[in-house]
């Protein structure tokens, strides 16, 4: 009976070789290990970890090859029973010899590859490295398959106890000509789909009968007024963006129209009302920081409450207006559509997956660089690693490939928010957010540290290592998270509403702000 040792590396650059607790061989052998990629660091053996029964195992000598191709490890393994063999155990220890002498490269990599198959699966336990990862990680969680909940998508009744949570918050939702929304619909369907869309979605659910509990139809009752314009709908018949150069005028037309036709505008200059933007830089109404800081919130709008997927954690001229912080829209239906199109069995394939816009050699705008030149860090760092999957083409059905993907890296574009942190989130991939000071959306609500994870935009460089480190200690707690209908349901926007959707988290977060409302604090003052 004889096995063969196996050689992998570790996280710290070490190696470790783990023999079978049985082996009964009597000969020398080397082993050469080359390398396999490109990294400063020198290959060393800094200890063995030796399960062995019966075995005296020499102290290996190492020496670099002359061609600098690896090293050389020898060891001579020697029976304990040398002294009970007889002649017929010799012949057949030498027999054994000479066909390992043959055949042990094909030997050795078929056990080495066998080895690095199943680790994969079974996880690392190496020691951590130095980086830090700040996780807060949840328990008492029963939900057993790697899969998404189909669960997601499912209807929710909206229950009696859940509507007196809203302590009889009313929102008047402003009828306005078809020129500041349905008609941008009616020129194009995307309007209603793509990744600024929440303005749209938000409208729809308002009006919906789920949202009777809290939509009036007297303005004189309202705690809040929704004025309902789509800013995001003129698509560039260049590139196909949404272009924001109309937005500033269009709101301003709106606000003539509501203050013309109503008194509630006038009376708290706007305090009470409620708009979405949701857009790069949210109310600011550029794709560019630097003439969004320049422009600014439109002055008619600085005292209402903006509904924007811009959000930081830091003083910012684009967040100065009341606001809370909104997930970008992802058609329900698309999700639901990969979910049922996930492998049956729940396996991910793809370890560290993106796909998106990461250009070799990014250009200098105005003094600034895409994605603060993380993406193509990320690119030429680790796009030729095996375990990357990294794709700078456009592919319509990449939600199919997130819900294989074990990691999905969330990188800063222009503006630190990505529509990939909602698509991964209900997708059951890990989010892997670089975005320095980002203010993820409905941070009061939703456990952000306890479904993904945040990474320093200088430690791209360790994005490897640090991977590796969650994934061999608290992954299978976050994917468990990650599979908790009720954390998802509340990123996507439904019509009609339903109980803990995103239209719901806004609705609990403009509770919080019943202090804006005019209504009450009349009341209360009487």
């Amino acid at each position: 009976n004889f096995s063969f040792f196996l050689i992998r590396r570790d996280l710290n650059d070490s190696f470790s070789t783990f023999l079978p607790n049985s082996l009964f061989l009597d000969f020398y052998f080397s082993i050469i290990i080359a390398k396999k990629d490109k990294e400063k660091a020198p290959f060393h053996l800094s200890s063995f970890q030796i399960q062995a029964m019966s075995l005296d195992i020499k102290r290996p000598n190492i020496n670099k090859t002359k061609k600098k191709m690896g090293f050389i490890v020898k060891m001579q393994l020697h029976n304990n029973n040398n002294n009970n063999r007889g002649g017929g155990n010799n012949k057949r220890n030498l027999f054994v010899f000479v066909f390992f002498r043959k055949y042990y490269r094909r030997i050795l990599w078929f056990f080495l590859s066998l080895y690095l198959f199943t680790s994969y699966f079974a996880g690392d336990q190496s020691s951590p490295s130095s980086t830090s990862v700040t996780t807060r990680l949840l328990s008492n969680h029963k939900t057993s398959s790697s899969l998404p909940s189909r669960a997601l998508i499912e209807s929710s009744a909206i229950s009696t106890t859940s509507i007196g949570i809203f302590s009889g918050m009313k929102i008047y939702v402003y009828d306005l000509p078809a020129r500041f929304n349905v008609d941008w619909v009616t020129q194009s369907d995307r309007c209603s789909s793509h990744l600024f869309a929440s303005e749209v979605a938000i409208h729809r659910a308002l009006l919906s009968d789920s949202s009777s509990f809290v939509r009036t139809l007297d303005p004189e009752e309202a705690d809040f007024f929704f004025v309902p314009v789509y800013v995001s709908c003129n698509f560039s018949t260049i590139n196909g963006f949404p272009s924001l150069s109309h937005a500033r005028s269009l709101l301003s037309s709106a606000v003539d129209f509501i203050s013309d036709q109503h008194p509630f505008w006038n009376r708290t200059q706007g305090s009470d009302h409620v708009f979405v933007a949701s857009h790069d830089f949210g109310a600011c109404f550029h794709a560019m920081e630097d003439m969004a800081i320049e422009e600014g919130i439109p002055e008619f709008m600085k005292n209402s409450i903006i509904l924007q997927t811009f959000g930081v954690n830091y003083k910012h001229p684009c967040q100065e207006a009341e606001h809370v912080v909104i997930p970008p829209y992802i058609p329900p239906e698309s999700v639901q559509r990969a979910i049922d199109r996930a492998p049956a069995n729940g396996q991910r394939d793809i370890w560290a997956f993106f796909r998106g816009k990461m250009e070799v050699n990014p250009k200098n705008i105005s003094g600034h660089f895409y994605s603060k030149g993380v993406r193509t860090a990320i690119l030429k760092k680790y796009g030729g690693r095996r375990r990357f999957y990294l794709n700078r083409h456009r592919f319509a059905g990449y939600r199919s490939e997130i819900v294989r993907s074990v990691f999905c890296l969330c990188p800063l574009g222009w503006a630190p928010w990505s529509p990939r942190l909602v698509e991964s989130a209900v997708l059951g991939c890990v989010p892997v957010v670089i975005a320095d000071g980002i203010q993820l959306p409905f941070s009061e609500t939703v456990r952000w540290p306890d479904i993904s994870l945040t990474v320093a935009e200088k430690d791209v460089k360790n994005l490897r290592r640090i991977l590796e480190h969650v994934a061999v200690t608290n992954l299978s707690v976050i994917q468990r998270n990650l599979r908790e209908p009720e954390l998802k349901r509340a990123l996507l926007y439904n019509v009609p509403m339903k109980e803990g959707d995103a239209t719901w988290h806004i609705l609990e977060a403009l509770r919080r702000k019943l202090d804006r409302s005019y209504r009450r604090s009349r009341v209360s003052s009487q």
